[in-house]
């Protein structure tokens, strides 16, 4: 695992894009799995500019976004449907036939889960996985205590999650108690995974991750263990290692 500290939140954003656009220029049909939240906001940003300045074209890549809350239709404002055309699908020039996420409102979620797992698998591959980090460790909505064997599922939302995500709600009350994730071994599952962490919040979390034992209640702690997993975290994110870092890039 490689890990690349930076300045702030904007570098991060910044060299993150600069990642996948040039594994974009080397795979224009690259497949790519998306998260949401705070997190990669400025990467979308970053990656809309480039777009706009450069042309950098999504004609022919598929995206495979990570998770969607159950019971939430993809015209709902707190969708994560929403969420991608709101902050990058709407702006480029990406088919939205091949962007796919979870369907929040099927009748039988289960089945949604299973159908997502097998719409993945059939694709081929996952080349390039985008995470955010829960400040417990989760990834996508994978809580700690997952299995790392764990595919497509439907998972009960922990009160940490829903309470770090009331604040787009409005309310806890009213944040969904489950969604349907890709499971840890679907993630894992990717050629190469890309994890942004920012801010003093994600430190302890980020900390646990590089110095910690592999366990399934951490659940990114599965990351050390895949062949070609990199890490973009800002100053503040890596404080609690900053004594392990030697200059801007190290590895674990």
């Amino acid at each position: 695992m490689k890990l690349i500290k930076v300045a702030d939140y904007n570098e991060m954003s910044r060299i993150a894009a600069d990642y996948v656009i040039e594994k974009l220029h080397q795979n224009p049909k690259i497949k790519l799995g998306m998260p949401t939240g705070d997190t990669p906001k400025g990467l979308y940003r970053e990656l809309i500019s480039d777009h706009v300045r450069n042309g950098t074209s999504y004609q022919h890549v598929q995206t495979f976004n990570l998770d969607e809350y159950i019971g939430l239709s993809g015209q709902d404002s707190q969708s994560y449907r929403h969420y991608m055309d709101s902050f990058l699908f709407d702006y480029i020039d990406i088919d939205k036939k091949n962007t796919h996420l979870p369907k929040g409102d099927a009748e039988d979620a289960f089945a949604e889960a299973e159908a997502y797992e097998k719409l993945i698998q059939d694709s081929g591959k996952v080349e390039l996985q985008i995470l955010g980090l829960g400040g417990n460790g989760h990834i996508g909505f994978n809580e700690p205590g997952t299995p790392f064997e764990s595919t497509t599922h439907v998972v009960d939302l922990t009160v940490e999650t829903r309470s770090a995500n009331a604040k787009f709600f409005g309310s806890l009350d009213s944040v969904p108690r489950r969604a349907i994730t890709m499971g840890i071994a679907t993630i894992m599952g990717s050629e190469e995974i890309l994890l942004l962490v920012s801010g003093a919040k994600k430190s302890e979390a980020l900390s646990r991750l590089v110095e910690g034992g592999i366990e399934e209640g951490f659940p990114a702690s599965v990351l050390r263990l895949h062949p070609n997993a990199t890490i973009i975290a800002d100053e503040a994110a890596c404080v609690p290692v900053l004594h392990t870092i030697q200059g801007t890039e190290f590895h674990v």
